[in-house]
């Protein structure tokens, strides 16, 4: 199963400086801990301190941990991030996916994108996705623009109904995380729940130790 830290540096405490030195400080614990993938979601940086910021991550992070970056892909190809996820307003998937082919990095770099239906996910793969992430699951402020809460069995349909992998988002903890993977999803990303942890790596533990529990003996989703 896949953990995915999901970045706000606004979320943090201090000045702006401050927010900058936690957040690399956070990225480097989250992959140290197990973490597989770090979204970077700092919307309002430009793209040249979105590329500087990448570049950092990567120098500073294993190789076991993949970065995305959200919505920029120019960004992301720039500075030789493993993957990009896009948004409802994004570029179009197949967009994308076409200029990964002529960088000749298709294969190699992940597509990812954000979806609330089990229609826009079944599009999603169809347009060349390689997961997506499905939410709000649960209620949480970050995602309160996109609606009420969708529940465990919207995330069940969905997971249902699409060939790719699933991630689920929104309202995220450590107890109800067993519930999305047992519902289906190959992996769960939020913020508070790694950005907030005192301990990530007993937080990382657990929380891979309990989702896997309700499929020990069954096929695991990768």
């Amino acid at each position: 199963m896949k953990l995915c830290y999901v970045t706000d540096r606004k979320a943090l405490a201090g000045s702006a400086e401050e927010q900058a030195r936690l957040l690399l400080e956070k990225m480097e614990s989250a992959a140290r801990a197990g973490v597989d993938w770090i979204q970077i979601r700092e919307k309002d940086l430009s793209g040249r301190e979105l590329a500087a910021l990448v570049s950092e991550v990567l120098r500073r992070v294993p190789e076991s941990c993949r970065v995305l970056v959200n919505d920029r892909l120019d960004v992301a190809c720039g500075a030789g991030a493993g993957g990009v996820h896009l948004g409802e307003m994004s570029l179009p998937l197949e967009e994308a996916k076409r200029l990964l082919r002529e960088r000749q990095l298709a294969g190699h770099f992940l597509l990812g994108a954000s979806v609330h239906s089990v229609e826009s996910a079944r599009q999603a793969g169809e347009n060349g996705a390689d997961y997506v992430l499905f939410g709000p699951v649960f209620e949480t402020p970050s995602k309160a623009a996109f609606g009420p809460p969708q529940g465990l069995h919207r995330l069940t349909e969905v997971c249902r109904n699409v060939a790719i992998p699933v991630l689920a988002i929104g309202g995220i903890t450590a107890k109800n995380a067993r519930d999305c993977v047992a519902a289906g999803a190959a992996g769960i990303a939020a913020i508070r729940l790694f950005q907030d942890a005192t301990d990530i790596m007993s937080l990382a533990r657990a929380v891979r130790e309990q989702c896997e529990e309700p499929n020990r003996g069954s096929a695991q989703r990768s």
